[in-house]
């Protein structure tokens, strides 16, 4: 990228990133109080998390995933989701001989988990097709980087297939609060843990959640994984022995990002803005909007490969992040990040449309 980045750069308004997903919105005061707050960390944290967290992460899932019967047994906090979704393969002895799923088009890290531990890395996204030597299977709704989401039907189908294998399957949900497009307009985007999905069998089910996107908690690094109290108490033993533990004010503060939901549905409504005047600027410059119902992401081609568009896009002042980057499947993809100022994203939409 570098090469495109530095023609980016040359243009006379300034470069627009839409490349990283990373966001740019203040931390919510409250936040940054509780952790100021809770800086007179002299004893070693719990990697269990606080019972305040673990119950915080218990009622969370409650209101506003519609998840019922967690208790603390079944969640645990991760330093980020990303290290989680890198080491689960590790954590849960999956190894040579093994084969690990992951969507079609997926960020990279899932198949890095695979090739840390010798596993085999299948991109896929029909249950049918997954192997019988699959031993762990990744979802992620909605997507990174297509938005796709994937109702109860499909959850339930994947589930299903999983438990046919006998493999732990996770979704990552990130961007679960960030839905679009019509059902998800209106209603909750399903987690793999809804009881219309599993009923109230959690045996081999997890899934995973950051509060980076939905709290602009990124540089925190605080997330959770949830589900079978089984692996959970598994995960949180290794753990232990690893060092693997949330550092305590960042605990603290994400008890009051899970207490507080107003803070969500604010940054909610600024990534809707900024999707209502990107969206329609790159369908004006050619270019097709494909799935992105939910997320952070416009997944988009104009029917030429994705380095093409990555030029040309360049010339514009404007970096995307070429299909390449996210499996052999969609070569003439281009995702674009709504994490961008309303500034940069206007600058973006005025140039597509010239």
């Amino acid at each position: 990228m570098a090469p495109f980045i530095v023609r980016a750069e040359s243009h006379d308004g300034g470069v627009v990133d839409l490349s990283i997903g990373s966001p740019v919105d203040p931390t919510p005061d409250l936040v940054r109080e509780a952790l100021a707050s809770a800086t007179d960390a002299h004893a070693y944290p719990q990697t269990a998390g606080t019972p305040a967290l673990r119950q915080a992460i218990v009622d969370w899932y409650a209101r506003r995933r519609g998840v019922t019967g967690l208790t603390e047994r079944n969640v645990l906090p991760t330093i980020g989701s990303k290290e989680l979704v890198a080491l689960l393969p590790f954590l849960l002895d999956v190894g040579e001989g093994d084969t690990i799923v992951h969507p079609t088009a997926a960020y990279p890290t899932y198949a890095i988990g695979a090739a840390m531990v010798g596993a085999d890395a299948l991109a896929s996204d029909d249950p049918a097709e997954w192997p019988a030597t699959t031993k762990l299977v990744w979802l992620n709704s909605p997507g990174n980087p297509d938005g796709r989401v994937l109702g109860v039907d499909e959850l339930r189908a994947a589930v299903a297939r999983a438990r046919e294998l006998g493999a732990v399957i996770v979704n990552d949900e990130c961007y679960a609060e960030l839905g679009w497009d019509a059902p998800w307009d209106a209603e909750p985007i399903p987690s793999i843990l809804d009881p219309r999905v599993i009923g109230d069998n959690r045996r081999n089910v997890l899934a995973i959640y950051s509060l980076s996107k939905q709290s602009n908690l990124a540089g925190y690094r605080a997330a959770f994984v949830a589900g079978c109290g089984g692996i959970v108490s598994g995960l949180l033993n290794v753990r232990k022995h690893a060092g693997l533990m949330l550092p305590a004010p960042l605990q603290a503060a994400m008890v009051a990002a899970l207490r507080d939901d107003a803070h969500v549905d604010a940054q909610r409504e600024r990534y809707r803005h900024r999707r209502q005047v990107l969206l329609p600027a790159l369908q004006a410059a050619g270019f097709r909007i494909d799935h992105s119902e939910g997320g952070l992401y416009l997944w988009a081609t104009e029917g030429v490969d994705a380095w093409e568009s990555i030029g040309r896009l360049a010339d514009l002042g404007i970096v995307a992040g070429p299909g390449h980057f996210y499996g052999e499947h969609f070569p003439q993809h281009v995702r674009f990040s709504l994490t961008a100022t309303d500034e940069r994203i206007a600058a973006a939409a005025e140039r597509l449309r010239a």
